[in-house]
């Protein structure tokens, strides 16, 4: 049995995306104490709310997955709110973390940190090698902070919190608001929706050329979990797959899965985002073993099949 099992677990974004694959992983390792706020009773911006979710919660172990996230287009909307909202979670739960005297603080940081033109595959050490991708940079750049934070309260208050970067996550359950979704979602729900309703084209954002790396829900949570249990130390740590794919080529792929026969129109206006993106994982193995074991083909085949499975629901919010 897991030494997690023994211990009373808080996970913010708990309920979430990753969050629910999180805490089904910590299921699986007989974790009982498993504690996981909603934003409606627990303003993590505001400080307050976080000394009472300490007290209500009582952790010894945090899982700090709660941020306000999005695709491009919500990134762009919404620079302030993005740096501000998830800078003053990040900080606030990691000091009130320190002050609860908690045992260990598990920081999820994002791709998004790193420099705009990093070398690929993304190396840990090349994160402050430049300034992040300018669409998702106040996102990225609040996020990197947990790991200045978390690094200086090792040094200085011998608080044992680490920091770990993903790469894109995809998988069921994910976000298909089309105002907000992630590329992969994104796709999928034109596609989908394209096919259902016999449009006979679907516009996709950028030029295609970009490349992005995705990682299965499931083998995040597995990772997170792992890292939680056995890493223990101040260097970043990177989440991924190790495969890139360019944007035109998923889409490829996404096109034959759900079986849309219309146009693909690139709507050249819109940003692609950052260049390429690849992570180096070979740190993740070698600390705790870990690698991705689920095929992209068959992940996408899993949602796609989530999405229509649960359409009614989700086009409903």
């Amino acid at each position: 049995m897991s030494w997690l099992a023994t211990k009373r677990l808080l996970v913010t974004g708990g309920a979430g995306f990753l969050g629910k694959h999180v805490v089904k992983q910590l299921e699986k390792k007989a974790c009982r104490e498993i504690f996981v706020p909603r934003s409606k009773d627990y303003d993590l911006v505001d400080m307050q709310a976080v000394k009472r979710l300490y007290q209500d919660s009582k952790p010894d172990i945090v899982i700090h997955l709660a941020a306000v996230v999005g695709g491009i287009g919500a990134n762009r909307e919404n620079p302030g709110k993005f740096f501000y909202d998830n800078l003053m979670m990040g900080v606030q739960m990691m000091e009130q973390g320190r002050l609860f005297e908690i045992e260990k603080f598990v920081a999820i940081g994002t791709v998004c940190a790193y420099p705009k033109f990093t070398p690929v595959p993304f190396k840990e050490d090349d994160l402050w090698n430049g300034y992040p991708e300018e669409t998702n940079a106040p996102y990225g750049l609040a996020k990197k902070m947990l790991l200045v934070q978390a690094q200086a309260y090792r040094q200085q208050y011998g608080f044992k919190a680490i920091y770990l970067l993903p790469v894109n996550l995809y998988g069921p359950e994910d976000n298909f608001d089309p105002r907000s979704s992630h590329v992969v979602p994104a796709l999928i729900r034109k596609c989908v929706d394209a096919v259902e309703s016999g449009e006979d084209k679907v516009v996709v954002w950028g030029t295609g050329q970009a490349s992005r790396e995705f990682l299965y829900v499931e083998d995040a949570a597995e990772a997170i979990v792992l890292a939680t249990e056995k890493y223990d130390k101040p260097e970043p740590l990177n989440i991924g797959a190790g495969f890139e794919i360019k944007i035109k080529d998923l889409v490829t792929l996404v096109v034959e899965l759900t079986g849309f026969r219309g146009e693909i129109v690139w709507d050249r206006t819109k940003p692609d985002g950052q260049p390429r993106r690849r992570l180096d994982v070979s740190k993740a193995k070698h600390e705790f073993g870990f690698e991705a074991r689920v095929d992209f083909r068959e992940g996408l085949k899993r949602t796609i099949e989530w999405y229509l499975g649960n359409k009614k629901k989700v086009t409903a919010l």
